[in-house]
C-alpha cells in the first residue's frame, strides 16, 4: 500500500504546482493588459509617417528590439526583473498598436470593428484555453508545424511589404489567426504537461500569441467590414 500511497501524493504535487503556474500566468497576463491599453492610448498619438514611408526599415528594426527584450526577459525570468522587463515590453507592444488603431478608428464603424476584434480575440483566448487545460490530450504535436507556419507566415509578411497585395494581406491573416490559435493550444498543453514551470516565460507566450490573433483578426475585419464612406 504504501507504493501506492507515495504515487498518489507525487501526482498531487505535480498537480498543484501545476495549477500553481496556470493561476499565476493568468494573473500576470491580466495584468499585462493594462500597460498595453496604456501604451495603445500613446500610440494613437503618435506619427508613425516613419513606418509608414520605411515599412522594411521599420519592421527589421523593431524586430531587434523584440527579440532583444525577449532576450531580457528570458535572462531574468526567476527575478522581480524580468517580470518589470515583461510588463514594459507589453507597453511597447501596446504603442506599436497605433499604426492600425489609426487606420481603423478613421473608419465611420471603427469602435465596432475593434470591439469585435477584441471580443473575438477574447472569445478564441477563452476557449481554446479550456480545451488545452481540462483535455487530457497532449498538444505537444504541433510544436514542429507551428514552428514551421511562422517562419513561412513571417517570410512571406515581409516580402509582402515590397509588393503590399492586398488579397495577399488577408489571406497571410488568416493564417495568422489560425497558426497563433494553434500556439494557445500548444503554450497552454506544455504548462499543463509539466513543460513550462515558469509563469513569466509562460504569459509571454501567451501574451505574443493573443496580441497576434487580435492584430491579424482586426486587419480581416477591417477589410470585409470596414465602412470607409
Amino acid at each position: 500500500m504504501q507504493p501506492n500511497f507515495q504515487v498518489s501524493s507525487s501526482s498531487q504535487g505535480l498537480s498543484s504546482e501545476v495549477n500553481k503556474v496556470l493561476r499565476n500566468t493568468y494573473m500576470m497576463l491580466g495584468l499585462t493588459m493594462i500597460p498595453t491599453v496604456i501604451g495603445a492610448f500613446v500610440g494613437l498619438s503618435i506619427d508613425f509617417a516613419f513606418a509608414a514611408q520605411h515599412p522594411f526599415m521599420f519592421a527589421i528594426g523593431m524586430m531587434a528590439v523584440i527579440f532583444g527584450m525577449f532576450y531580457g526577459i528570458q535572462a531574468n525570468r526567476n527575478s522581480s526583473l524580468g517580470i518589470v522587463l515583461l510588463l514594459a515590453f507589453t507597453f511597447l507592444m501596446g504603442m506599436l498598436l497605433g499604426p492600425i488603431l489609426q487606420v481603423a478608428l478613421h473608419l465611420r464603424n471603427g469602435g465596432q470593428i475593434v470591439g469585435l476584434a477584441a471580443g473575438g480575440t477574447g472569445a478564441i483566448f477563452l476557449t481554446l484555453s479550456a480545451i488545452a487545460s481540462t483535455t487530457k490530450r497532449d498538444f505537444s504535436f504541433l510544436g514542429k508545424f507551428l514552428m514551421v507556419g511562422i517562419i513561412l507566415l513571417i517570410l512571406a509578411s515581409l516580402v509582402n511589404l515590397f509588393f503590399q497585395v492586398p488579397a495577399l494581406t488577408l489571406a497571410l491573416s488568416g493564417v495568422a489567426v489560425l497558426i497563433f490559435s494553434g500556439f494557445i493550444l500548444f503554450d497552454i498543453s506544455r504548462i499543463v504537461n509539466g513543460g513550462e514551470t515558469n509563469y513569466v516565460m509562460a504569459t509571454l507566450q501567451l501574451y505574443m500569441n493573443i496580441y497576434n490573433i487580435f492584430v491579424n483578426l482586426l486587419q480581416i475585419l477591417m477589410a470585409l467590414m470596414g465602412d470607409r464612406d
